[in-house]
């Protein structure tokens, strides 16, 4: 656990993520990531030099049946306020729209619902579980398929539900991720999603573990540059969402 709080602590002092009296929700979906971020924040908040509140939700997607009560068990052990939200956005996706490319739409659902979920109880900050895989992987999305150098933000300010969405983990390798998990016995749940490990995303994975078999420091060279503000730009501001192009937006989401 300490690799891991040393690249939260310098993802927050980076980018500026947790200020004093800030009231942080943390998307937790049962997955690796989502529980070790958990995991990681209830430990950060103890010694963080801006003292915080931390909440935990997760949605249920209408999906087949999934057993969250081990989640639950962790926050209540954790000291974390636990939400479980059921929703139909399972439904939505797979039966009702029956999208050919469901995980644009099962983001962008997902994420709105986690929002609305930051209004209702007053939270200002929403805490994902991305790593630095992840921005990797989005940004090769964006090179492959966009024909442009992008990426998702340690820090993005939602204006319209004025709420900002923090990824304390971006400098986080997930094989560290899955080390801590099974470490700390972190009660990781299967996903549910029928498109699961048939993605693009997932398709990007494959091809970095490739080139990462060939070029073993290829991920933490991509890494570099995304932090080299003064080259590349792509890690230099936050951004507001209400001036992202929406085809990048949807590239984001896969």
């Amino acid at each position: 656990m300490k690799q891991v709080l040393g690249c939260v602590r310098r993802a927050d002092q980076d980018f500026g993520m947790i200020a004093r009296g800030d009231r942080v929700v943390v998307g937790v979906s049962g997955g690796k990531d989502s529980l070790v971020l958990l995991y990681a924040l209830s430990l950060y908040r103890k010694f963080c030099a801006n003292s915080f509140e931390l909440s935990a939700v997760t949605l249920g997607m209408g999906l087949s049946p999934v057993d969250f009560s081990p989640v639950a068990e962790l926050c209540q052990r954790l000291e974390v306020p636990y939400t479980l939200r059921e929703t139909d956005i399972g439904d939505v996706v797979f039966n009702k729209r029956r999208e050919k490319n469901p995980c644009a739409l099962c983001s962008t659902l997902r994420r709105g619902a986690l929002t609305n979920f930051c209004q209702e109880t007053g939270a200002n900050k929403l805490a994902l579980g991305h790593h630095r895989d992840d921005a990797i992987e989005t940004l090769m999305m964006s090179l492959l398929f966009e024909g442009r150098l992008h990426t998702f933000h340690p820090v993005t300010y939602l204006s319209k539900q004025q709420v900002t969405q923090i990824r304390p983990m971006v400098y986080l390798p997930e094989k560290e991720i899955i080390h801590a998990a099974r470490k700390f016995g972190l009660p990781v749940t299967k996903s549910p999603c029928p498109a699961n490990g048939d993605t693009k995303r997932a398709e990007m994975k494959r091809l970095l573990d490739d080139l990462c078999r060939r070029y073993p420091r290829a991920r933490e060279y991509m890494l570099n540059a995304l932090r080299n503000t003064d080259q590349y730009g792509l890690w230099d501001r936050q951004i507001d969402e209400t001036f992202r192009p929406a085809r990048l937006a949807r590239m984001e989401e896969e």
